[in-house]
């Protein structure tokens, strides 16, 4: 774990001031950050003062600093020493030399007063030399706890009072609990959508804090005489669970007292406030950023002008940090200079992207009036307002609601159904944002989505409706329950009439109110769970929103005694899959529900454990390790009705991380519209998916004309960070445009007819990205005055180029469909790649000075591309030319590393980064578990003249179990690159192509029956349609004139007759002397049912051999049953996988037993033991696995006896 260690060194006259004398102190104040090895670097910070307090009044006092000097350290204990920060100590003298004005009374300091130049730091640094001053000492008790305020909040403090007689001494100890502050001064940013997870905590904490001051107080004849005076102030980091840790002391000295003989002249000062810390209004910097915040429009020109320009034929890895630089300086830009930095990059495209895809990270009113002048100028285009609007409202870290509502009635926020979902769900969230941080939460925040919901539905407007319920879902507020039950049936007469998708939007809408009024939401979702006369998709919903609720064991009983008698199965199954899914679960927010439903299991199994997954089903994923506090979490819930089409299909994934639960993205498809479309048309969907059913799906959607345009046949939404963020109706609309532009018949009114001829003169694509994903802050105060910082950054930035000129021959002129007669040559080249920056900062943050450690990985894709593609639909002929790599390019790669860092403001570029495992430290003696591994393997593919190649590198310092963090502390490096193979021929180009049968391929019918008697087990063959001729022709050749050709060629064949069908593949190596071969050959005898697959390989086709044969049988009276045979003679080692069977058998739930089977071969056979299950038995040399009732994941009704029998 990183440590920050703070200790402090001053020297105290009595606390009992006397307005009459003047004080005068010695103060030492460390700060040392990181862990406390020999071998490993540090940073440290060192404050070392004289200072007098003078009385003005008998309440009132002077506070004077001098003598201000200040050391800082960066590299090895013991081996390092501090040296002197000049610049920095300059700094801080001019500000320290004004006097300091404060209230004292009864021992208790009230108010803080500085001239105004003062900066924020400079005062806190002030309350953490005043609070030596604050002391609560009780002679008439020995033990005592206090509430008190101080530099932390308003906290609780444990007092020991130890008495030395001899010496007419005091001794106190005053420990300090700073976790669990009435009114604490620390302050969380960036964590309002990750919900803390109290269970996580009780397993481990990722920070552990503690503070303890020591006095010793000397009896005097005005009262007690503070002579001694230490504090220490340890903090303990870990992205992981925090575990051990020591402590060292320091001593301290002090100390004169005189009489006041003169007066200061104080001149005008203002209130700073009482002892509590308090953090900029802005927060601090970026901890990872130290730059001069002068003048910041010029440099942010700059910034962006170079950012667009380094990333526009690659992702420039190494500008990509900057990216933080800009934020940094956007962050401090007026009102007034956003809207002049707008003018001067609006008119460049590259250089406009950027801007508005980083002022968005402009956190507070500024942004939103920004955006608000664009809204009402007009002056961005609608993708561009939703991309900015989403972000901004998300990331604001002070929440100006009333501006924010601004947007709901400008009329560009209207002008696209997109733009204007997008408005209405991000105002949802930031309301979500507002009232996590403002209790209790007013109802004006919420009161405009209450009235479009309200609106929506005295209207019967069905799309406002379900906007209206998802933004008021985001919202979560509690006082919106009243609204959502107007769509539920049950509570409202007439909301059964509603569409389904309204009333399931209302259902959705209580996820994010399960957590904040759990109670209320129980109640109303399992009225609704139990209501069997409601659509069970509004069952399964609310079955899903109620276990989201973390119910007690007694409302998992009521589910399973509903389950129990339940009759729709849809219901059942998927209540049933939930439950199953939770009683798995190993993440600690379902550590007490999974006790619940691993009882509800037992009672439940028999009954419904046999339903198969033509069903509604929740599959759930999850695992989480609490040494290193970290899980993941994914579900996948499918919803169906009456038919096998799903209404609903949803995928969400969560994070589970020090001690908070983030739900990452949530995808979601609702498709009542098309299960409507097709269930008055195809009666047999409600049983299974045969023949006629593909083929009337085929020609009812080859049929776009007559598609509904009331209504959605698709709605499609994402939720980011918990919050849908998107949403989206397919109509039948839209896709009859798509269809109709894609059309042979489509002529120059088609869009895609444009961007023909926009190819065929040369164009060119251009698009970047960058975006901070997550910004998560943590900020203590220390006894010292010092905020100590805990973030973590995510950046990305993502990058397209393309390049692409056609030339067609001859050119269409009327319509599409004379391109399936052209030769058709495209030219193109491009790069598309991603760079990933992440940051977490452990240490001292101030707008003057960092000290502190960083963690820092950097992840990078790159993909570049360059070939030529040669088409000739009408002669079945495809070509593609590639250029191989020349030189090493990297496609993907990682590195991080763990830095101390020391940087201050009045010399940014002088900044010290030292990684904690220095390449020149020598290994500590004694600790022999130091380690550093490489790796680099390379596979060549000579005849192309390529290699793949992986690098890897890891040092490591300490692997020590009890420490998780030690597991990833140190130097990481993982490539994955191409670069030409060594020792081969240069090849010119990489040829690859492709020639099609001229005959027709099988038709749609023939594959859709193939593909209907494989699955659906109904076959008597397996069924191949082709023509006599090479199917298809495959080439892949290097080519490096004059030498002759190299590489492979694939022709396949297929033979039919009246009786059998036969299809041949053959590869081969091109070459004089090349041999090596691959022959197959399928055989399919239909009179007889049976097919056979022989497959041979090596020299011509003589080294390797594997054979095959499949038949079917139907025998009267007899279960549907399939056997398979697997026979191997001479097959490579790496094939040979039989010895693995019994060991993944055994994690599947089969049972085994030992018998003397044929050797080198495995039979396997499968019984229909009934419509939704199956027996497996498996024979294999010298054991037989065996397991019943397997659930089937298709519908076994109608099912024939089948016998597959495989011979290899």
């Amino acid at each position: 774990m990183w440590r920050l260690y703070l200790c402090l060194l001053v020297a105290l006259a009595e606390p009992f001031l006397n307005s009459k004398k003047t004080y005068e102190y010695k103060y030492e104040g460390l700060v040392r950050v990181g862990r406390e090895l020999p071998d490993l670097v540090e940073s440290a910070l060192k404050l070392r003062c004289t200072f007098k307090i003078i009385g003005e009044s008998p309440q009132t006092f002077v506070l004077q600093i001098s003598n201000v000097d200040v050391e800082d350290f960066n590299g090895l204990p013991r081996k390092s020493v501090f040296s002197p920060s000049q610049k920095l100590t300059k700094r801080l003298s001019a500000e320290f030399s004004q006097p300091v004005v404060f209230e004292f009374s009864k021992g208790q300091i009230s108010d803080i007063r500085t001239a105004p130049g003062v900066s924020n730091t400079v005062v806190n640094i002030v309350r953490g030399i005043l609070g030596f001053l604050q002391v609560t000492v009780k002679t008439t008790q020995s033990i005592y706890e206090l509430v008190e305020l101080g530099i932390h909040g308003v906290c609780q403090s444990s007092y020991t009072v130890e008495e030395d007689n001899n010496a007419k001494e005091l001794k106190v100890t005053q420990m300090v609990d700073i976790t669990n502050c009435q009114q604490p001064a620390a302050l969380y940013r960036g964590m309002a959508l990750a919900p803390e997870d109290k269970l996580s905590k009780q397993r481990g904490e990722s920070v552990v804090s503690t503070v303890k001051h020591t006095y010793t107080v000397k009896s005097t004849a005005d009262g007690g005489l503070i002579t001694k005076a230490f504090a220490q102030e340890r903090q303990y980091f870990s992205p992981f669970n925090v575990k051990g840790g020591n402590s060292r002391m320091l001593a301290l000295y002090l100390l004169k007292v005189s009489d006041t003989t003169d007066k200061i002249v104080t001149g005008q000062v203002q209130s700073r406030g009482n002892l509590m810390y308090r953090t900029e209004k802005d927060l601090n910097p970026i901890p990872v950023v130290m730059i001069n915040l002068n003048e910041p429009v010029p440099k942010i020109l700059d910034l962006v002008k170079r950012l667009a320009q380094a990333n526009i034929y690659q992702v420039d890895s190494s500008s990509s940090t900057e990216v933080l630089n800009l934020i940094q300086l956007l962050r401090v830009a007026t009102r007034e200079n956003l809207d002049q930095l707008w003018k001067q990059v609006s008119g460049n495209d590259e250089h406009r992207r950027w801007f508005l895809d980083l002022v968005v990270e402009v956190t507070d009113e500024r942004i939103l009036k920004f955006l608000e002048t664009r809204f009402k100028a007009g002056d961005i285009t609608a993708n561009e307002a939703g991309q900015a609007l989403v972000v901004a409202f998300n990331h604001l870290s002070a929440v100006p609601v009333s501006v924010a509502l601004e947007f709901l009635s400008i009329p560009f926020s209207k002008s696209q159904p997109l733009l204007w979902n997008t408005v209405v769900l991000a105002y949802g969230s930031l309301v979500y944002r507002y009232c996590v941080y403002t209790d209790p939460c007013p109802v004006t925040v919420v009161q405009p989505l209450l009235d479009m919901a309200t609106s929506g539905l005295s209207k019967n407007l069905e799309e406002g409706m379900v906007l209206a319920l998802k933004a008021l879902g985001n919202a979560a507020h509690p006082s919106s329950i009243k609204t959502l039950l107007k769509f539920l049936p049950g509570y409202t007469s007439g909301a059964e009439k509603l569409p389904t998708r309204v009333q399931s939007a209302a259902v959705l809408a209580f996820r994010l109110l399960a957590s904040r009024d759990p109670h209320n939401v129980q109640d109303i979702v399992l009225n609704l769970f139990v209501q069997r006369t409601l659509p069970a998709e509004i069952r399964m919903l609310a079955c899903m929103v109620l276990l989201e609720t973390k119910p007690s064991i007694a409302l998992i009983s009521v589910i399973s005694e509903v389950l129990l008698e339940e009759t729709d199965l849809q219901v059942a199954s998927f209540s049933y899959s939930l439950l199953k899914g939770i009683a798995k679960s190993c993440t600690p927010d379902n550590q007490h529900l999974s006790t619940a439903c691993n009882i509800a299991m037992k009672i439940l199994t028999p009954k419904l454990g046999h339903l198969s997954y033509r069903y509604s089903k929740n599959m759930h994923f999850d695992w989480f390790h609490d040494d290193f506090l970290f899980g993941t979490s994914a579900d996948i819930y499918m919803l169906k009705n009456e038919s096998l089409i799903p209404t609903k299909v949803m995928l969400k994934g969560k994070i589970h991380f020090i001690g908070r639960i983030l739900q990452f993205l949530e995808l979601g498809v609702h498709a009542d519209g098309i299960k409507e479309l097709f269930a008055g048309k195809i009666p047999q969907l409600k049983k299974d998916l045969g023949i006629t059913d593909f083929a009337t799906i085929m020609k009812i959607l080859s049929d776009w004309q007559n598609l509904p345009k009331d209504r959605p046949l698709l709605t499609a939404y994402a939720r980011i960070f918990g919050q849908e963020a998107f949403l989206m109706d397919v109509s039948g609309d839209s896709i009859q445009s798509i269809i109709k532009s894609f059309s042979a018949s489509a002529g120059k009114e088609s869009m895609v007819w444009q961007k023909i001829q926009d190819v065929q003169k040369g164009t060119s694509w251009h698009w970047t990205k960058p975006h901070l994903v997550y910004e998560a802050r943590f900020i203590q105060p220390t006894c010292l005055g010092l905020p100590v910082e805990i973030s973590k950054y995510y950046s990305i930035v993502n990058a397209v180029t393309m390049k692409a000129k056609a030339e067609i021959n001859p050119p269409p002129k009327e319509h599409l469909g004379e391109l399936l007669s052209s030769d058709i040559s495209l030219h193109t080249d491009g790069f598309a790649g991603v760079t990933k920056d992440h940051f977490v900062f452990h240490g001292i943050n101030t707008d003057l000075f960092q000290c502190g450690v960083e963690l820092k990985s950097k992840i990078i894709s790159a993909l570049p591309w360059a070939f030529d593609l040669k088409i000739n639909i009408k002669e079945h002929k495809y070509e593609m030319n590639l250029t191989p790599s020349k030189t090493v390019t990297e496609l993907f790669s990682v590195n991080s590393d763990v830095f101390a860092v020391l940087r201050n403001i009045e010399d940014p570029s002088l900044f010290k980064i030292t990684p904690m495992m220095p390449e020149t430290a020598d290994s500590q003696q004694g600790l022999p578990l130091d380690s550093e591994v490489k790796f680099r393997q390379c596979a060549d593919a000579k005849i192309y003249g390529t290699a793949v190649c992986i690098e890897a590198e890891a040092k490591r310092a300490h692997y020590l179990h009890e420490y998780p963090l030690y597991y990833f502390l140190g130097r990481t490096r993982f490539s994955y690159q191409l670069e030409p193979a060594k020792g081969a021929k240069p090849i010119e180009k990489i040829q690859i192509q492709v020639t099609a049968g001229r005959k027709h391929s099988p038709g749609v019918s023939e594959m859709m029956n193939l593909t209907h008697r494989v699955f659906k087990l109904r076959i008597n063959v397996r069924e191949f349609y082709a023509t006599p001729e090479p199917v298809v022709t495959v080439k892949a050749l290097g080519l490096s004139p004059p030498a002759k050709l190299l590489g492979y060629e694939g022709v396949a064949f297929n033979l039919p007759t009246a009786q059998r069908d036969n299809i041949e593949i053959i590869v081969s190596e091109v070459g004089e002397e090349a041999n090596w071969k691959i022959c197959a050959n399928v055989n399919v005898d239909k009179s007889h049912s049976s097919a056979k697959a022989h497959l041979r390989w090596g020299a011509e086709c003589q080294t390797y051999d594997v054979s095959m044969r499949v038949s079917t049988a139907c025998q009267p009276e007899s279960k549907p049953s399939i056997h398979t045979k697997i026979n191997w003679g001479a097959l490579p080692s790496v094939f040979i996988m039989i010895e693995y069977v019994p060991g993944i058998s055994y994690i599947m739930g089969f049972y085994q037993k030992y018998e003397k089977n044929q050797e080198r071969q495995a039979a396997v056979t499968v019984v229909a033991s009934s419509p939704e299950t199956f027996d497996m038995r498996v024979k294999i040399p010298e054991r037989t696995i065996y397991k019943k009732a397997i659930p089937s994941p298709i519908d076994l009704v109608g099912f024939e006896a089948v016998n597959f029998t495989m011979s290899i």
